[in-house]
């Protein structure tokens, strides 16, 4: 037993000394070697922490949401999140909101600011649908088909320009219409088409070639990645950076920084000229056009026609969601850790109802969000999703 112990001493101060595991305070306020139990943890007497290079060996993500069948939680989905005000102080918080994950889909608000600053919403004469739509994941129904379509027409392009990729529509029954008359999904039906279409409607605005617009390096996506930037606070070149589900770059953004974003929007008053009023008009439109930010039974069609001015919610794929709440000036972001949708949801409704976005009435029409029922193959009911302490607040 002795050998195992000072093998696994040996073993740890290496670990310490190059910097792979740091010694916790309370560890080196002890008056002897000592182990605190934690993996991260371990004293030598006399020898200062060394900084973690990396960030490989952290405290684990609050439970978010637990989903319990019968009379036991049964699994547990953990995550962080953050709700900031407009001067980035963080009102409520769990979990680490200053590291980068990938936004996705949800910071579609930030991304559709250029649509309007330069100029291409009123000179192509767009209403509030087509700005929805330029915020959505759609569900690819056919009003979304037919609206994005149309929208194409009128700055002189089509389906072939978009080069976001083609996959059947998320909408099942619409999914299945396209099977039964043996048709292929196309452009079109991409939950992101509406974005793209935005994105290339700008090209068409200020005489630039449309092609490659997908890529960091054209003007297009040079003026998206600036907005989201400069109203996050991030510096773009700096961060993490992918390639999204649609094509486009995908850049790590911190939670802190995606809710002060969405705070921005939602209480603009120090922004440029431009862009407050830009802000306001993205807001409008999806709060006057939920169905086309996303699609027929969705979460965020849901709350936003309930809740009425009070949330403009937006969400991404690998479970992200961010909000801005006008009435409040903030902005909301959260993150579930093995990206599931449907704890995402749950989360974010519960943590919308913990913010007092809901009135009882309201809360009542959207319990089915809040804790909604696991059912078997029969359709009989035999679990629930929860959400966890961390909103016990």
């Amino acid at each position: 037993m002795a050998s195992i112990v000072a093998a696994a001493v040996f073993i740890s101060r290496k670990f310490i000394t190059s910097g792979l595991i740091q010694a916790c305070g309370s560890c080196r306020s002890a008056a002897r070697r000592a182990w605190c139990g934690k993996v991260h943890c371990m004293m030598f007497p006399g020898e200062a922490a060394v900084p973690q290079p990396l960030d490989l060996i952290h405290d684990p993500a609050p439970v978010l949401v637990e989903v319990v069948r019968g009379a036991m939680v049964e699994s547990r989905h953990r995550g962080a999140f953050a709700v900031v005000d407009a001067a980035g102080r963080v009102v409520r918080s769990a979990g680490a909101i200053d590291q980068p994950i990938y936004p996705r889909s949800a910071i579609k608000p930030l991304q559709a600011l250029p649509l309007l600053e330069t100029g291409a919403a009123d000179k192509y004469g767009l209403g509030q649908e087509e700005l929805a739509l330029a915020c959505a994941s759609h569900h690819g129904e056919p009003v979304h088909v037919q609206k994005v379509s149309a929208w194409l027409g009128r700055i002189g392009l089509g389906e072939g320009d978009l080069e976001c990729g083609a996959h059947l529509p998320t909408d099942v029954p619409s999914a299945q219409a396209l099977i039964r008359g043996s048709q292929p999904p196309s452009q079109l039906h991409n939950n992101c088409s509406g974005k793209h279409t935005g994105f290339l409607c700008t090209a068409a605005c200020l005489g630039e070639n449309p092609k490659g617009y997908i890529e960091a390096e054209h003007p297009v996506m040079r003026r998206v990645l600036a907005a989201v930037g400069d109203m996050t606070g991030t510096d773009m070149s700096r961060a993490p950076a992918g390639r999204d589900g649609c094509g486009i770059p995908v850049i790590g953004l911190t939670l802190q920084a995606m809710a002060q974003g969405m705070a921005r929007m939602a209480d603009p008053t120090g922004l440029p000229d431009e862009r407050r009023a830009a802000s306001t008009r993205i807001l409008d439109a999806m709060a006057a056009h939920p169905l086309l930010v996303d699609g027929t039974g969705g979460l965020a069609v849901e709350v936003m026609v309930v809740a009425g001015d009070k949330v403009r919610l937006k969400p991404g794929a690998e479970g992200v969601f961010c909000v801005s709440l006008p009435t409040l000036g903030l902005g909301i972001a959260l993150k579930i850790e093995d990206g599931a949708g449907r704890a995402a949801e749950v989360a974010i409704a519960s943590l919308l109802d913990r913010l007092d976005c809901f009135t009882a009435d309201q809360r009542m029409a959207l319990h089915p969000f809040l804790e909604p029922k696991i059912k078997n193959v029969a359709g009989v009911e035999v679990g629930l999703l929860r959400p966890a302490a961390a909103f016990d607040f």
